[in-house]
């Protein structure tokens, strides 16, 4: 499975990253995935949510789910790419892309990275007012 994660403060170019895709002629599903900062945290509005991550700490344990989704699904690649710093409200903070031969793996396989990724690797958010 090829991977790829980036955890970065620069602004996420999703049209960029699209084209970016590469999977061969037996996969059928790509899904992505774009995490935007809303407007609204709990009842307060704000303006931003400031992410900050224990970067290596963040590496390893994606690796480590990275790993678990190549034992449960035959997903050819993922890509994330993870926001730190402050990112306004309608930015993406989140990027994933998951490439599959099949649509329900690569819709299975990107939900579970999203809520184990929120269980497990080590980003905080702050909502800034």
């Amino acid at each position: 499975m090829k991977r790829q994660l980036t955890i970065t403060a620069e602004p996420i170019n999703e049209p960029a990253l699209m084209v970016q895709r590469a999977m061969s002629d037996g996969m059928g599903a790509v899904v992505y995935f774009a995490g935007v900062v809303r407007g609204t945290e709990g009842d307060a509005a704000i303006k931003a949510i400031e992410y900050e991550a224990f970067q290596k700490m963040a590496e390893h344990q994606f690796g480590l789910l990275f790993n678990e989704m190549e034992k449960r699904w035959p997903v050819e690649s993922i890509r994330v790419v993870h926001r730190v710093g402050v990112v306004k409200v309608n930015e993406p903070s989140l990027w994933v892309e998951v490439v599959a031969p099949h649509r329900g793996e690569a819709f299975e396989a990107c939900q579970w990275l999203i809520d184990e990724m929120k269980r497990v690797v080590p980003i905080w958010k702050k909502p800034l007012a």
